[in-house]
């Protein structure tokens, strides 16, 4: 048995490991652990071949809030994010690249449609007056619609001034980005198919719809308010992969005096007098703490480390109703040379940055037709990064690693295709299909191949159905009733016990919010100090 902390933290991803940094600023005695042996749930980087590193499952980072990288200095602790320089689709004969260059961007655009160039001009403007406006929001505690204390709703005070400020037009078009499809949505704006289809995609990261879906134009939002150094819809890779982000916070969270341990998976939250009261490690090992914080998913939290009884039957049923539907799948690729498009053959810098391969509107449908009947997808879509273009040190000299994000790959198979074990491979071959599509040249390259199914990522990082997010980003899902209605504020039922991962607002990727906003209401509600 250890001495008794202010805080515990289950798991080491990044969201948990930020609470430990900021719990530890407040002058809180932490201990954070991690069941892996390594840290950054799924922002991790690790040797999965001799020589070739990946970023095994998230791979790109745009959302990290620039609070989080200011206020723990992240910089001084290692974190830095080099530029990805755009998206190239490429098509059968033809493509559509646009790059971080507006002027560039523009010349392509007219190439394919002069309206619609003109209108990429105007929608990117309303696209960054609409993050700007929401940007707000993930910062916010929601309130519980619920609650007597009106004090609870002054932050969205100013968050609903601004949206009476807002030109009627303005205003149309937020609700627009709530309820209507990716697909319509950019349907308004653009008639470019490729165009739409592959900003569409951004609409249907981690989420069991299409890209005609309603809804999914609020994840597009999701996706444009990230921002790097000040520019909005900017993507990077951290160097030495997305494991290079949970180290720096790591370092930091150290550096403030927290407590981390990995190979320290946690069996149970022991609670007493209807509070937590610290967990019980696999080993038998009790470790005590006034609080007890989970960065782990609403469900493997309270359904699997609370013993029965303590909750409610009505609260374990809302638990129960989460939607996870695991979606994505991930093919990390070892190559002894890069990829050849036939569509624009060579070296160039179009593969410095995303190769979308989301062709029309209508391939994406049809992907996701397949997952609506339980099938992975025959011709998926692919976000694919080659990030050895800009961070060498993650193969050997002249190699490459290739990272391929995939939708779809339905967590809940057709049982008559079998399990996801006897379709793993199945499924790297229709992902490496669909690419020699337009880069014939893919399969006599490959060196080594890595794929994860939903069922991996779930077994691998611990997220219930291989769901990235911890629970859909759909509008049922969002803000006072994420993850569940009433229970939206990082604490639940059980006194003492703390959310602080994904499954809480605002919500997933690479972002940290969650993380921070928990560990800075904990000390306010035990009356400590925030420095």
């Amino acid at each position: 048995m250890t001495g008794r902390y202010d805080a515990v933290i289950i798991g080491g991803g990044h969201n948990g490991l930020v609470s430990a940094a900021y719990l530890a600023r407040a002058g809180m005695r932490v201990v954070a652990l991690e069941r892996r042996h390594i840290l950054g749930g799924a922002a991790v980087t690790e040797e999965v071949f001799p020589g070739f590193r990946y970023s095994v499952a998230s791979y790109v980072v745009s959302l990290l809030r620039p609070e989080i990288i200011r206020e723990l200095n992240l910089p001084r602790h290692g974190l830095e994010i080099l530029p990805l320089d755009g998206t190239f689709t490429p098509l059968d004969g033809d493509y559509l690249w646009r790059v971080n260059d507006h002027g560039r961007t523009m010349r392509e655009l007219r190439r394919w449609n002069l309206v619609d160039a003109e209108a990429y001009e105007e929608y990117g403007q309303l696209m960054v007056e609409m993050a700007r406006f929401i940007k707000p929001i993930l910062s916010v505690v929601p309130p519980d619609p619920t609650g007597l204390d009106p004090r609870q709703f002054l932050p969205l005070a100013g968050l609903l001034r601004t949206f009476q400020r807002l030109p009627e037009d303005r205003q149309a078009v937020f609700v627009q980005l709530m309820t209507m499809s990716a697909a319509d949505f950019l349907g308004q704006w653009f008639t470019i198919d490729p165009l739409i289809a592959t900003m569409s995609a951004s609409g249907i990261i981690g989420t069991f719809q299409g890209v005609r879906s309603p809804g999914t134009a609020y994840v597009l939002l999701h996706h444009y308010m990230g921002e790097i150094d000040g520019a909005f819809r900017a993507w990077g890779i951290p160097r030495g992969g997305t494991g290079g982000v949970s180290e720096a916070i790591a370092s930091a969270a150290r550096a403030l005096g927290a407590e981390i341990r990995t190979e320290a998976p946690v069996a149970r939250i022991l609670v007493g007098g209807g509070r937590a009261r610290g967990v019980v490690l696999e080993s038998g090992e009790e470790v005590l703490a006034d609080a007890v914080l989970s960065s782990i998913d609403a469900r493997q939290t309270y359904l699997r480390l609370l013993e029965p009884g303590n909750l409610d039957p009505a609260f374990e049923e809302e638990v129960g109703r989460i939607k996870f539907r695991g979606s994505s799948g991930k093919v990390n690729l070892a190559v002894d040379r890069l990829p050849d498009f036939t569509s624009l053959p060579g070296d160039g810098e179009h593969l410095r940055g995303a190769i979308s391969f989301s062709g029309s509107v209508d391939d994406m449908e049809l992907a996701y037709d397949d997952a609506k009947y339980g099938r992975w997808s025959r011709r998926p879509y692919i976000d694919m990064i080659i990030p050895t273009l800009v961070d060498p040190s993650m193969a050997p000299p002249g190699k490459h690693v290739i990272s391929c994000f995939v939708q779809y790959a339905p967590y809940h198979l057709d049982p008559a295709l079998g399990s996801w074990d006897d379709n793993r491979d199945a499924f790297g071959d229709a992902v490496v299909d669909r690419i020699a599509e337009v880069a014939p040249n893919i399969r006599e390259i490959i060196l080594h191949r890595q794929v994860l199914t939903p069922f991996d990522i779930e077994r691998r990082f611990g997220l219930s159905e291989g769901n990235i997010f911890q629970g859909e980003l759909s509008l049922e899902q969002l803000f006072f009733n994420r993850p569940v209605p009433g229970y939206a504020r990082f604490r639940g039922p059980v006194r003492d016990l703390w959310l602080c991962g994904s499954a809480t607002h605002p919500g997933g990727g690479i972002m940290g919010a969650n993380g921070r906003i928990a560990a800075l209401e904990l000390p306010r509600a035990t009356g400590r100090k925030v420095v």
